[in-house]
């Protein structure tokens, strides 16, 4: 038996006041009132990420757990889109077999959307009878994932009818997945099925949803943040908001979670604390079914301690009454994941990166790549030829962008971007929505070539080259996480991501977070896969080279 006292901030009776906790096996047996409880030690529900892609974070689920406790995470809604794209059911089970081994509560998703495209090699199908194994036999898988194929939905595409059928029959929450969807199509896109959204780039977006019922995630990742444009919307809705960071790069992990979002809105709505902590917490529980005490008397001991309302530096993080972080250290086992993976590239030749023209000056179709965002922008920009090859142009910031196969041997794909500032060199990365081919922007071919050989040799991961240097992060487990220590991943990504910047000019905040989502075809205008340039407004395949 374990006593705790302290300032419960009630979020149910809207009020704080003292009482002493009475904890014994894993759950809050007695809530006492207390007038002499401590005045600067506030306990109050855990955070909860309402979505996010663990594999973003290049760890383990159990690693992850391991970074996310110490800022008062207890749960997440995670979508384990990625690692199926990759290995399909199997990738799913790993990562609920991984994830047993903390006391974190991870709610996973059934993939709704793997292959995401028919416009792209992956790894894998999810068809609707894996829906239904998964959720049927895994107790930690609690809704289907993020059904990003919104034209499917809108058109009756049999396959994602029939997954949605499935998940609503077997009474489980379906995600939303709906960029720039509005006014009809975003009616009869809830009234398909679909109960939340995380991908609202303004309030207005947001707005046509709520009053269809919808649940809007307030989303600030490592690329796309929206917080700023979203957030006027809680004191009116909060009700029907959560927040969420859907993806978080290992190094932002470190810095921070769920609890950076509760102390921003705080700063702009102090009088709103109830409500913001409802949006942190109590809706994704509500919403999900989540197995997360809400500090109430029987409720699973899940809970927070911190020393100040404003601030919220986490002082202690409990799970089922266990003490799993203390100002700022994470006292979870540091578990080493076992890797598998499935990566069949060789390594490539300069020349594979050519773009050939029989002009001299060549216009060609260009990416922009917007910093802090997932959507890009279509611009057209006029290179020179050479020996009868498109060169870039980093005078205008226009560089090669190539998507390289890694399930068999292919031709690359190459096109062209503007936005990453590059002076010299090359990035590449393995951790590429949605089906986790390689990617790489470089000034040169021979750049590309070596940072994508780089990854290749490691059997997946993120590289940098260039100023005479070469950097490489394994990702062995699936090419796209690493089963080792979270901070020393970190700690490596951050030097990677700081040498990009420093050494080779990008102007990008998070230039491989960004990278990573220059593949993502179901988010427009325009995107690069491994079988060439797709227009994500017309949803189809668009030529570089203009005539």
């Amino acid at each position: 038996m374990t006593k705790i006292s302290g300032q419960l901030v009630d979020l149910f009776r809207r009020e704080i006041r003292g009482v002493t906790l009475t904890l014994e096996g894993g759950r809050i047996e007695r809530i006492e009132n207390n007038a002499a409880a401590p005045t600067d030690r506030f306990l109050l529900p855990g955070f909860v990420d309402a979505h996010v892609h663990v594999e973003s974070s290049m760890l383990t689920p159990a690693q992850f757990a391991r970074l996310a406790v110490v800022h008062g995470t207890v749960a997440t809604v995670s979508d384990p889109h990625e690692i199926a794209n990759v290995l399909g059911v199997s990738g799913v089970e790993y990562m609920i077999e991984n994830a047993r081994q903390v006391p974190f509560v991870f709610c996973f998703g059934a993939p709704s959307c793997v292959p995401a495209t028919a416009f792209e090699t992956a790894g894998a199908v999810v068809t609707p009878q894996d829906i239904a194994y998964l959720l049927k036999t895994y107790p930690e898988v609690g809704y289907l994932a993020e059904v990003m194929n919104f034209p499917g939905v809108l058109n009756g595409d049999p396959d994602m009818v029939e997954k949605i059928r499935i998940a609503q029959e077997l009474g489980y929450p379906v995600d939303g997945h709906a960029p720039g969807l509005r006014g009809d199509d975003a009616r009869r896109y809830i009234e398909a099925g679909c109960q939340t959204d995380h991908e609202c780039f303004t309030a207005e977006e947001a707005l046509d949803k709520l009053r269809y019922g919808m649940k809007i995630l307030i989303r600030e990742g490592s690329a796309a943040r929206n917080f700023d444009a979203l957030i006027p919307l809680l004191p009116q809705y909060a009700d029907q908001l959560m927040f969420c960071s859907d993806d978080k790069h290992p190094d932002g992990l470190v810095l921070g979670h769920i609890n950076l979002l509760v102390r921003r809105a705080l700063k702009l709505y102090p009088d709103h604390l109830f409500d913001i902590l409802r949006v942190a917490s109590i809706n994704p529980v509500e919403h999900y079914r989540l197995p997360v005490g809400l500090l109430r008397e029987g409720d699973t001991a899940d809970f927070i301690v911190t020393d100040s309302l404003t601030d919220f530096s986490i002082l202690q993080t409990y799970l089922r009454g266990e003490l799993v972080a203390e100002n700022g250290v994470s006292l979870l086992p540091n578990l080493r994941g076992e890797a598998v993976n499935q990566f069949r590239a060789t390594a490539k030749r300069p020349e594979d990166f050519a773009l050939v023209s029989d002009r001299s000056i060549q216009p060609v179709r260009t990416i922009e790549v917007l910093d802090g965002q997932l959507i890009t922008h279509s611009l057209t920009r006029t290179l020179s030829a050479q020996n009868g090859q498109v060169q870039t142009d980093t005078g205008q910031d226009v560089l090669k962008i190539v998507v390289v196969n890694r399930y068999a041997d292919a031709p690359p794909a190459v096109a062209f971007i503007h936005g990453f500032g590059l002076k010299e060199g090359a990035l590449a990365s393995c951790v590429a929505h949605d089906s986790h081919n390689i990617v790489a922007v470089g000034v040169d071919d021979e750049s590309l070539c070596q940072a994508v050989n780089l990854v290749i040799g490691a059997q997946g991961g993120i590289s940098a080259v260039g100023a005479g240097e070469e950097k490489v992060l394994p990702l062995p487990v699936a090419g796209i996480l690493s089963g080792e220590d979270g901070y020393e991943v970190a700690a490596r990504y951050g030097e990677i991501d700081a040498f990009a910047k420093s050494a080779l000019g990008c102007t990008l905040a998070s230039p491989f977070m960004s990278l990573s989502f220059m593949a993502l075809l179901v988010i427009p205008e325009l995107k690069l896969s491994d079988l060439g340039l797709f227009d994500g407004a017309a949803f189809r395949f668009t030529d570089t080279l203009i005539d």
